[in-house]
């Protein structure tokens, strides 16, 4: 399991990421943001001490994702620090104060949806060459970045570069898996994080919104529906908790990683969809206007689970994972007592 962070620590991410929503709508403000977060050490909350970072761990870096999603604040701390500086680290790449996303190039030299490019000053670019990968370090200006939003409002935008002029760093094919299995339980553990604001938006509403003489939460229909609410944002965080905490006890190397990061993802998907209707018609018609705050945490939680392979994408991989054990093997895969030999092909 991870370990516990400090109380007063998260208590001022917290902090943080409230005054700022406080003053701000959400993707507002966030050169000021930034600078407030790097002044505090939590823009490169995990790089080592010796290139610059704070030298923390996933388990704070979880808790400063939770507070940013928790207070409706849309900024790429995760795709900076956990994706592209930790990639640049890994190869052996300098780091410096530049904000950055990190993405995969296909075949082409291009890149569909990457969080972030236009607002960032570099991206750091992965490539197949021949029978590995290469990594390099790129200014966002030499690139062709067609601007783009998701249905929340953030950046996903369309990137290519000719990698021939790039020279890049050559890189294992683990570190490649290692960057796609961070990258989706990054999303995963920011939507549990919106689950969990929506499953706390619903119950205050249920209890406070008087209907008919008394408060919607007496109904037993809306009870039903935040209790599927709570149950399916336990679930996800459930999935989400046990899938990183393999990864940091292996140091991301377990044969189940790929397994536990799938179920992770289909249940935090599928979570998603219950949670995101049924907090709607607990709202009824005050959760769909632009006032009201819901939207800003439904939307993201359906986006969110889109990123680094849909939610199709990740139920596919479970359905190979589950053909390729077999009846016999089943048990000892969902108990991840199974080996690598039940890997799909």
């Amino acid at each position: 399991m991870m370990s516990a962070v400090d109380s007063e620590l998260v208590e001022m991410m917290s902090a943080v990421f409230a005054a700022h929503r406080g003053q701000h709508e959400p993707g507002e403000a966030i050169a000021e943001l930034w600078g407030q977060l790097g002044e505090l050490g939590l823009v490169r909350l995990t790089g080592s001490e010796r290139s610059g970072g704070s030298g923390a761990g996933w388990a704070e870096a979880v808790e400063l994702l939770r507070a940013a999603a928790w207070h409706g604040v849309r900024i790429p701390l995760a795709e900076h620090d956990l994706l592209a500086c930790w990639l640049l680290e890994t190869a052996g790449l300098a780091v410096d104060d530049a904000r950055r996303t990190a993405c995969l190039l296909d075949g082409d030299g291009a890149a569909r949806g990457v969080p972030w490019a236009a607002d960032s000053e570099r991206v750091v670019v992965a490539w197949r060459d021949g029978d590995g990968y290469r990594v390099a370090d790129v200014d966002t200006a030499s690139l062709s970045v067609t601007p783009g939003h998701n249905a929340a409002g953030e950046p996903r935008d369309d990137i290519s570069v000719d990698v021939a002029g790039l020279t890049g760093t050559a890189v294992s094919d683990n570190v490649i898996e290692q960057f796609t299995l961070r990258a989706a339980l990054v999303r995963a553990v920011q939507v549990c994080a919106v689950l969990d604001r929506i499953l706390q938006m619903s119950v205050a509403h249920s209890t406070e919104r008087i209907q008919f003489g008394r408060a919607l939460a007496k109904f037993q229909a809306v009870q039903n529906l935040v209790s599927d609410i709570a149950a399916e944002s336990a679930l996800a965080r459930a999935a989400t908790d046990g899938a990183l905490a393999e990864a940091l006890r292996s140091d991301w190397s377990s044969p189940n990683l790929n397994f536990l990061v799938a179920v992770a993802r289909s249940c935090v998907g599928h979570a998603a969809s219950v949670v995101v209707r049924n907090a709607h018609q607990v709202h009824g018609a005050i959760g769909t206007t632009r006032e009201h705050r819901l939207h800003e945490f439904t939307m993201p939680a359906l986006c969110w689970r889109a990123d680094y392979g849909s939610v199709a994408y990740w139920d596919e991989i479970l359905t190979e994972y589950a053909t390729a054990a077999g009846a016999p093997g089943l048990w000892s895969l969902v108990t991840a007592t199974g080996d690598a030999e039940h890997s799909p092909a």
